[in-house]
């Protein structure tokens, strides 16, 4: 609020006695008015009042003011001005009900000029927006406007602002696209804040497209990085993700996106649109940089990340670590089939009996299926055996368990049958057939 009521006193005023105008048109019916005028004494007094009310002297100035109160022959003109000066006191003290009042009287005298009634009238809609009283700043800010045959861009946003606040968004989009448009019209550049007043009211009503304009507007006039980032989020909104893709990358290129959800945002959108290599890698090093915590959902999409690239050595590392971190038997399961695909039975058997172990697993009939076929390539058959028999329990992995079985025993009777000893060779002693044989020859 600046100093714009107490500017009236001391800049627009016509000092000297009442003066009278004449009607010259007609001197036969000549009609006396009173100019908008004060007298030299009160000039002087409000001037002292003034003077108090900036060296913070609030009661000699009030004091002032009551015995200028007293004084006879002041003219309404004169007594708006005490009013005025009073509210404006009051404001400085911060005592908003009091000044709103003290500019009710104001408006209650008689005959006041246009640029105090303008004057008046706003400053009491910013006092009662100081409130969060809107309802009461509406009404004042239309008594304003019915006032005045053109409002202003300023007054109009003033209404626009008033009905924000009271959620009838429908209606704040009139007077504030009015006040912009008049900005526009005039060659002006729209103020930053009406912008983006537009563009909180189009979020709320879900008017995506009609936000990109705005904040297109936003990033033309008053260039920031927010704006580029917001827009961003915009296309998200639609669905546009690519869009939403080579904004957010521009931004973290350029240096501006360096918090954690900045970061696994851009990670997301790159695993979205098939690039998870570029996710894998802006994760690792952000969490060397100490920028992305290494917790277990960060860990989890580091090695989804290198998993979806064909990265498996990679991705087992920090499945590992966020299984530890979190003890979710789950993803001990997700960290056996990691193993699984790497061929390391033996460290795939162990991660599925902790997951097993922990519990909480959405398939056991699935665990114990990989269990058995971990422990199956280390030729622990009978262990094998035993893990698809739990498995083959649950009738939507009893078909493959089955199958398992039937293959394992087979592999058990190979091996059997591997392991029997030949029967040793004996010489047999000649018969008596062989001796005549040898004789006759």
């Amino acid at each position: 609020m600046s100093k714009l009521t107490v500017v009236i006193i001391t800049g627009a005023l016509l000092l000297g006695t009442t003066g009278i105008a004449v009607a010259a048109d007609d001197e036969n019916t000549r009609k006396t008015k009173e100019t908008v005028a004060m007298s030299q004494q009160v000039y002087e007094k409000l001037t002292e009042i003034q003077e108090l009310i900036e060296a913070k002297d609030y009661a000699s100035a009030q004091r002032l003011i009551e015995e200028l109160k007293e004084k006879k022959g002041l003219t309404p003109y004169e007594f708006a001005q005490l009013w005025n000066i009073t509210g404006y006191s009051y404001y400085l003290q911060e005592r908003y009900g009091d000044a709103i009042k003290a500019y009710d009287q104001v408006m209650a005298q008689p005959d006041l000029p246009e640029a105090l009634m303008l004057s008046t009238l706003k400053t009491k809609a910013q006092l009662q927006f100081t409130q969060e009283d809107y309802t009461g700043a509406l009404t004042t800010v239309r008594q304003l406007i019915k006032v005045v045959p053109e409002p202003s861009a300023d007054v109009l946003m003033l209404e626009g602002q008033a009905l924000f606040q009271l959620t009838r968004y429908d209606e704040a989009l009139i007077p504030i696209k009015t006040a912009i448009d008049m900005y526009r019209s005039s060659g002006q550049i729209p103020k930053e804040n009406w912008l983006l007043l537009l563009r909180v009211i189009y979020f709320e009503q879900k008017d995506y497209e009609s936000m990109i304009g705005v904040v297109k507007e936003l990033l033309v006039y008053y260039p920031k990085d927010t704006y580029i980032l917001t827009l961003a989020g915009i296309y998200s909104e639609l669905g546009e993700t690519k869009k939403q893709l080579v904004l957010t990358e521009v931004l973290y290129e350029k240096g501006y996106l360096n918090t954690a959800s900045n970061i696994t945002n851009l990670a997301n959108l790159y695993l979205l649109h098939g690039l998870p290599y570029k996710a894998a890698v802006l994760l690792e090093k952000e969490m060397n940089a100490n920028i992305v915590d290494a917790n277990e959902r960060n860990l989890r999409l580091l090695s989804q990340s290198w998993y979806q690239a064909r990265e498996d050595q990679k991705a087992v590392p920090p499945l590992q670590r966020a299984a530890e971190i979190s003890n979710d038997g789950e993803l001990y399961i997700r960290l056996a089939q990691a193993y699984i695909n790497l061929e390391e039975w033996d460290e795939a058997a162990k991660a599925v009996r902790q997951g097993l172990k922990l519990g909480g697993l959405k398939r056991d009939d699935t665990a114990n299926i990989m269990l058995g076929m971990a422990l199956f390539n280390q030729k622990r058959l009978e262990q094998a055996r035993n893990a698809f028999a739990q498995a083959a329990k649950d009738s939507r992995s009893k078909r493959a368990a089955t199958q398992w079985i039937a293959y394992v025993d087979s592999e058990v009777k190979r091996r059997e049958l591997m392991q029997q000893e030949a029967p040793e060779y004996q010489a047999r002693e000649r018969d008596a057939l062989e001796n005549v044989i040898d004789t006759q020859d």
